[in-house]
């Protein structure tokens, strides 16, 4: 009897130990399941990041551009060897109920770090919820303040609104760019008011004169001609558009179409504009916006990016892949100041990359950046202008 409470005993010994090992072998290694907590991440090293934005719908080209421009930086750095990333990137359509929706999945998926999301509405709703989930974040182009007020988990590459704002008016009162300023912009949507509140504030202070204001909708963004006819009437020789490209390239129709001229100057959000299907990019000949990256610069990053971008999508990048290319590499300098490993859990990360932010520089596409506290990037933007139906560094132009 004693014997055979031995062998039980004995059995169940081994029992215990072959759970405790998972049933594997030396060199295997476990992966979270689909549904599974995302503190399940692979111990293999693999570092899983979350990508959100908008891939189909009016806001896709700038989507698109981010998943591009980080699978380059991803496909750079793993083939450094070391730390390794593997991205799923997920459609919102520039909507923020989807683009929830998205991180949760995201989420069951075992994300590890997001980036995203991609425009600044949805991402201000995603961001609360990486905050209570303490998934660190960071948003290649989302610039609203909103996105990263009281959230010391969530970072941004792209300059801030207010930034913009800044930016702008003092480029056109430092370059004389105009006498007299219209400035038509979207009013149910968070980085366009965020732009134009700093950029009037700033005008006042430069001198620059803003004779007429504009507003639209998303609703009501089709038919602009009140707006354009308000402008002329009021001599603005210059139109200031702190918009996104869409109703941009509707605007530069509507006020060729009325015999209307003046010069028009926008922001990051105008970068895509060259690239809407059947679009007369003549109409934007001479179009100013401020960008942290112009594809026609010489230095060897640019040069590399912009030939591997053309050789694996067939066109030329814009900013926001530039910046997803740099919120991929700022991750990566990150992780490796932290000592972070693929089998560290999503908390665990986050709470091991807050405190580095603060200490890393990155020498991007897009500058030398580095991060507030706060979560707010510090680098300087410039001014481009479009010419020959491609950007030109306004300093080239002239």
């Amino acid at each position: 009897m004693k014997k055979f409470l031995a062998l039980v005993m004995a059995a169940l010994m081994m029992l215990t130990m072959f759970a405790a090992c998972g049933g594997k072998t030396d060199g295997e290694t476990t992966t979270a399941a689909p549904g599974a907590d995302n503190s399940g991440a692979a111990a293999s090293g693999t570092i899983k990041i979350g990508g959100i934005g908008p891939l189909t719908g009016g806001a896709a080209t700038y989507g698109v551009a981010v998943k591009n421009g980080a699978q380059i930086a991803i496909d750079e750095i793993n083939a450094k060897g070391g730390v390794q990333f593997e991205m799923q990137f997920e459609d919102d359509e520039h909507d923020a109920e989807k683009s929830v929706n998205a991180y949760n999945k995201l989420k069951d998926w075992g994300m590890q770090v997001l980036i995203g999301s991609v425009t600044t509405t949805p991402c201000i709703a995603v961001a609360s919820e990486s905050y209570s989930d303490r998934i660190f974040e960071i948003t290649p182009s989302a610039s609203s303040l909103d996105v990263i007020n009281d959230k010391d988990n969530v970072f941004q590459v792209c300059f801030t609104d207010p930034n913009q704002g800044v930016a702008s008016a003092d480029y056109i009162a430092e370059n004389a760019l105009a006498t007299k300023v219209a400035v038509i912009y979207k009013n149910d949507d968070a980085y366009s008011t965020g732009i134009y509140n700093k950029f009037t504030a700033e005008a006042a202070v430069k001198g620059v004169e803003i004779v007429y204001t504009g507003t639209f909708t998303e609703d009501t963004q089709n038919d602009f001609s009140v707006q354009l006819s308000e402008a002329q009437k009021a001599g603005a020789d210059l139109v200031f558009l702190p918009i996104y490209f869409t109703p941009a390239s509707l605007i530069l129709q509507q006020a060729d179409a009325m015999g209307y001229a003046p010069k028009f100057f926008g922001v990051d959000g105008m970068d895509g504009i060259l690239g809407i299907k059947g679009f007369d990019t003549s109409l934007a000949e001479g179009v100013y916006l401020l960008t942290p990256f112009s594809a026609d610069g010489t230095d060897d990053a640019t040069v590399s990016f912009v030939t591997k971008y053309q050789e694996l999508y067939k066109e030329v990048p814009n900013q926001f892949a530039a910046d997803a290319y740099d919120a991929v590499y700022t991750v990566y300098e990150a992780i490796t100041k932290a000592g972070v490993t693929g089998d560290m859990s999503a908390e665990d990360i986050c709470e091991a990359l807050i405190p580095v932010m603060t200490q890393i520089q990155v020498n991007g596409l897009t500058g030398s950046m580095t991060w507030q506290a706060t979560g707010e990037v510090s680098k300087s933007p410039m001014a481009v202008i479009i010419k020959d139906g491609v950007y030109v560094g306004a300093k080239n132009a002239q």
